[in-house]
């Protein structure tokens, strides 16, 4: 048997795990029937590479909603939405390429609702600024981000959905000294973190829809690389399990998960499959799922009902589950 190049074994491997015209064809489910009156968001974080997997997965996505006729809401991005160097702020070439034509509006329509990731603040010096200046500055883009934490409800006039969508890059979070220069990272300041958390417990404690959800870039629970964010659960686990919070969705971890833990009410999920690098979980506590693979989260928002599905890069359903308003979860797949 003829020897294989490490470099050859590794394109293999990868061109194995996602469609990439590596003759691998995907496996795209059949059409499925859904209530009229259901909302539908897709979420995907951990998107912003430039590279071939984040188009694997804007290709997974747009023949998702061909197959299903689906027409959704908006998307949810979950932070690290730009890695590496950008040049140019809201002018830069790759507002374009990574992300008004990677995923376009023909294909998905509706507003696409974006949280800051730790490389929205460490990879370019004002990086989150310049994110927060495109959406307001460049007419007619699907890019929204009026503020760093901001609320949504869904539908309108009658919401099934609160939207909270949370800056996570705390000060113990983001904002620690770099393992390669020693300096201090860039993060919301402590008086943006606190006045957050002012914010987020207003919203709490105010009338929302049937199901509340969280959004933010940093897991408070993850089986991944990085693992729980102790930061994380000090300053907002109570605030969710005191209000009843029923879903916590991040990225940050390049993978697709979903935590449960007993006696409360709030589902973990991670949705970072993207297009940066999959990393393997590293966690062996018992979950309901993780697996480190390329993909995206359809949510599919009812009444009394909330299903959450992930889907890989090659368009097949590896986890799916329904959530209802008192808490109870039900495993679908």
């Amino acid at each position: 048997m003829p020897l294989v190049s490490r470099r050859k074994a590794l394109q293999l491997l990868f061109c194995s795990s996602v469609a990439l015209g590596c003759n691998v064809r995907a496996s795209v489910p059949a059409a499925i029937d859904f209530p009229p009156e259901d909302t539908h968001l897709l979420a995907f974080g951990d998107f912003g590479s430039a590279g071939k997997p984040q188009q694997a997965v804007s290709d997974a996505m747009q023949k998702y909603v061909a197959t299903h006729h689906l027409q959704t809401a908006g998307q949810l991005l979950l932070g690290d939405n730009f890695y590496s160097k950008m040049p140019g702020g809201v002018q830069a070439p790759r507002w374009q390429s990574g992300f008004e034509a990677m995923y376009p509006a023909a294909k998905f329509p509706g507003p696409c609702w974006a949280v800051l990731g730790n490389h929205d603040y460490h990879d370019n010096a004002g990086g989150e600024q310049v994110q927060l200046a495109y959406a307001r500055e460049t007419a007619g883009t699907r890019w929204t981000m009026p503020h760093k934490w901001y609320r949504v409800d869904l539908p309108q006039p009658n919401p099934h959905l609160t939207l909270l969508f949370l800056d996570s890059n705390l000060p113990a979070v983001s904002g620690t000294p770099s393992k390669t220069s020693g300096k201090k990272r860039a993060s919301l300041t402590a008086a943006e973190a606190r006045t957050q958390l002012e914010w987020l417990k207003t919203q709490l404690a105010s009338p929302r829809g049937t199901f509340t959800m969280v959004v933010a870039h940093h897991p408070l629970y993850s089986n991944g690389s990085h693992g729980d964010s102790k930061a994380l659960i000090a300053a907002w686990e109570p605030l969710l399990a005191q209000h009843g919070v029923h879903l916590y969705l991040a990225g940050h971890d390049h993978d697709l998960q979903h935590l449960e833990f007993a006696g409360r009410k709030t589902s973990f999920v991670v949705s970072g499959g993207g297009g940066a690098r999959v990393r393997a979980l590293k966690s062996t506590r018992k979950t309901a799922f993780g697996k480190d693979v390329y993909g995206f989260s359809h949510l599919q928002i009812g009444p009394q009902r909330l299903l959450l599905r992930h889907i890989d890069a090659n368009g097949a359903q590896v986890h799916a589950f329904a959530k209802y308003p008192d808490g109870t979860v039900k495993i679908e797949a």
